[in-house]
């Protein structure tokens, strides 16, 4: 674990690290924030998915999560979306498919699966890292994500009870077995068998009956994404109101899928993992 980069930022520092990675099989890189309580001391952190053409540096840059993580004392962990390299497989025309498109989960199909298994890297590599190196509370963990991260952060908190004391997301890929995004990479990922899917979508795991953890979802109304049915929430609100699953979705009038939209909100979803960590 090499640091390449350090900023100091509202009495923490900002660190960016790359190591190798034995599950992913490449060089990684990702960014933690430590807030000034980490001098005194460990502190609890949360996870922050990024999503699809996105690496650590989008959250970090633009979401100004910062500033809230630093009076609440979080530290926030961002990982990249994806493995990366010379020698790992690609498909430059797409950005919705391969390097920048990990969908955070484990691929086992070739040529991906000697390299693109984020679900293992961000739920097992990367915290057992980071807790071990790093002054972080061990198991005093929340999770969330935009996008193709918030997938990811979904699926992380339902297919790992107990692990994450909270889950949110933004614009969240809610229902990936059904949109086209999910459609590409899911066969790509995981092969033709569509029924294997299920267990890598929020949605379905939900109906399957995943044991309840609430749900804070901030949707933007006015997302491109949402207008042409790749988000699909709708699924996951009928899913949780069939299994009585705690939800709290919440539409956003005049919110698009940008970064303006999550800085808006960052703040209120820094709290919200704060109170579950506290009582944790």
């Amino acid at each position: 674990m090499e640091r390449i980069e350090r900023i100091r930022e509202f009495g923490g520092w900002l660190d960016r690290y790359t190591h190798d990675s034995y599950t992913c099989n490449c060089r990684m890189t990702f960014s933690v924030y430590l807030p000034p309580q980490a001098e005194a001391g460990p502190v609890p952190a949360m996870y922050y998915l990024s999503g699809l053409t996105c690496t650590d540096d989008n959250v970090r840059v633009k979401a100004g999560a910062q500033r809230y993580a630093a009076e609440l004392g979080l530290a926030l962990i961002m990982p990249d979306t994806s493995p990366r390299g010379e020698d790992v497989p690609d498909a430059p025309e797409r950005y919705d498919l391969g390097q920048g498109a990990g969908f955070y989960v484990n691929a086992v199909q070739e040529p991906w699966s000697a390299n693109y298994r984020m679900f293992d890297y961000v739920n097992e590599e990367l915290p057992a890292l980071v807790e071990r190196k790093l002054p972080l509370l061990p198991g005093r963990r929340s999770i969330t994500g935009h996008s193709m991260g918030g997938h990811g952060a979904l699926i992380s908190a339902l297919k790992h009870p107990g692990m994450y004391s909270s889950v949110s997301a933004f614009s969240p890929i809610c229902n990936p077995v059904n949109c086209g995004w999910g459609h590409g990479c899911f066969g790509a990922y995981l092969g033709e068998d569509r029924e294997a899917w299920k267990a890598w979508d929020a949605t379905e795991l939900i109906l399957a009956g995943a044991a309840p953890i609430p749900l804070l979802i901030d949707q933007g109304a006015d997302d491109e994404f949402l207008a042409d049915g790749q988000l699909l929430p709708e699924a996951m609100q009928q899913a949780c109101d069939a299994k009585g699953f705690p939800l709290t979705l919440r539409m956003q009038p005049g919110y698009d899928h940008s970064y303006h939209f999550i800085a808006t909100f960052i703040g209120e979803h820094l709290a919200y993992h704060a109170r579950a960590l506290a009582d944790a």
